[in-house]
């Protein structure tokens, strides 16, 4: 739970109703002053109404130049951020020839295989010159290759389960398999700040679904006790089916899940657990085999296990993994997996490859050596931020770091004047997140050098007191602990 200040909450608020009133203002005189330049076809009702639409009209669109930034090259350490200027008050963004290199802490690219990789690439390369970029058909029909059928026996194996099957896509992944694995009388039991491919995938699956307190285990049990206790709505029946859904670090929060705890609840209340694991796998973990290796949790006691290779792996689509019954029943019902394109050969080569590069299998210890940097990475730069007074979320060995900016103000300007200093950063704010709580979230890399840490640091701090998000300065002992234990490690 985050504890916002009185005075910050109180001045978010002001500022966020300031620019409902000035927008509902506008609004007003519009109607009168463009009567005239209507485009609604007579008859018919505006295409797009109501709340959204006029948040983003009013509020999205003030500041979206920070949003959607294009770039003009691979996602490295340091990327080209193509500049972008507008003639009509940024309700449109022109692209110019310009581009500004930037040090990048906005992309997954946690293990840095993103870029050109010495191991990896010539295969990729060499797959595309074989197979081409698509297989043009689903996996029932044409599209399965030998590199497909490979790869789910490596995931299989790399994150301990009995089978896999992989996707194109990683959203894909929860928003079809869920509605696949749970209907009518079934329960979901979802953590309350679970990804949005979650949400929509309960939503479409018909189960009923409670959430609990985040990353709270003990109201995890409340939940599931009272839902046992009262059964199915209207019939009182039992459930046909519950499953528990968390995540292995929470990608706006940076908080590694309370693993043990909720399995060990899971098993008391027989109900399933299933863990996803996009921001956790590869990046966490002495062998970069996610939170359950980072935690001791044995993966026989994890239910089914989703991930996705577009973070760790430098990659695209994402993957089920469980047991032999389960990823068989999986290929015989899923959408994603009988109807939609399988995942293209040189994604699939680069994502073998980059396991294969983490295992050693290459005959080099880079895997080694780039998960202990980014473990190193991740946690100096957090400590170094609690030390410079911002408010940082998350957990240590966490890749993912959000910087609270609370106002709405300080989303664009801290946003901008970072990108002014050759420093490109992801900022976050309603309805990704809840209306109070905007916030800049960094992601370290392996690829980062102390070097680029250290300037990045120098920019935060001088950005930080311009903006003025330096919200609570950080308390001697907790970091003399802090700097004791990773040590210690």
């Amino acid at each position: 739970m985050i504890a916002i200040p009185y005075l910050t909450a109180l001045t978010t608020y002001f500022s966020y109703g300031l620019l409902f009133v000035f927008g509902q203002v506008r609004d007003f005189f519009r109607k009168f002053i463009d009567w005239w330049s209507s485009s609604n076809l007579q008859g018919y009702a505006p295409i797009c109404l109501g709340l959204e639409d006029f948040y983003i009209r009013r509020l999205y669109l003030r500041i979206q130049d920070c949003f959607n930034r294009p770039i003009a090259s691979a996602p490295d350490a340091w990327f080209d951020v193509v500049e972008r200027f507008s003639n009509d008050y940024n309700k449109t963004l022109k692209l110019t020839t310009k581009t500004s290199r930037c040090l990048n802490l906005g992309s997954y690219n946690y293990l840095g295989f993103a870029a050109s990789d010495e191991y990896c690439t010539p295969r990729a390369i060499q797959t595309l010159k074989k197979y081409s970029p698509s297989t043009c058909s689903s996996r029932v029909d044409g599209g399965t290759t030998v590199l497909h059928n490979e790869l789910e026996k490596r995931v299989a194996s790399f994150v301990g389960k009995p089978a896999a099957i992989v996707f194109g896509m990683g959203y894909v992944t929860n928003s079809a398999i869920l509605p696949v694995l749970m209907g009518k009388g079934r329960l979901i039991v979802s953590d309350s700040l679970n990804h949005n491919s979650i949400v929509n995938g309960a939503r479409g699956s018909g189960a009923s679904i409670c959430v609990f307190q985040h990353n709270t285990p003990s109201h995890l049990e409340e939940v599931l006790r009272e839902q046992i206790a009262e059964g199915q709505p209207r019939t009182r029946r039992p459930w046909k089916k519950i499953i528990v859904i968390v995540e292995g670090i929470y990608s706006m929060e940076g908080e590694l899940c309370k693993l043990p705890e909720i399995i060990a609840i899971c098993k008391k209340y027989k109900a399933y657990t299933y863990l996803d694991e996009a921001h956790s796998i590869g990046a966490v973990g002495k062998t970069g085999r996610g939170v359950c290796e980072l935690l001791g949790v044995d993966t026989a006691d994890v239910d089914i296990m989703m991930g996705t290779f577009t973070k760790s792996f430098g990659s695209c689509g994402g993957y089920i993994a469980g047991s032999e019954e389960l990823i068989q029943y999986l290929k015989y019902t899923c959408p994603a997996h009988l109807y939609a394109t399988s995942i293209s050969p040189p994604a699939a080569e680069q994502i073998i490859s980059a396991i294969k590069v983490i295992l050693g299998e290459d005959g080099s210890n880079r895997g080694a050596q780039k998960l202990a940097r980014i473990r190193e990475n991740s946690n100096f730069f957090r400590s170094e931020l609690q030390k410079m007074g911002f408010e940082v979320l998350g957990d240590n060995d966490s890749p993912v770091m959000p910087i609270m900016l609370y106002n709405p103000a300080k989303i664009p300007a801290f946003s901008r004047e970072c990108l002014k200093q050759n420093v490109a950063v992801v900022t976050v704010a309603f309805p990704a997140t809840p209306l109070l709580l905007a916030r800049a979230r960094i992601c370290i890399s392996a690829s980062h050098t102390r070097e680029d840490l250290l300037k990045a640091l120098e920019v935060f701090g001088r950005v930080g007191d311009l903006v003025g998000i330096k919200y609570f300065p950080a308390e001697p002992k907790k970091l003399q602990e802090e700097e004791r234990l990773l040590k210690l490690e």
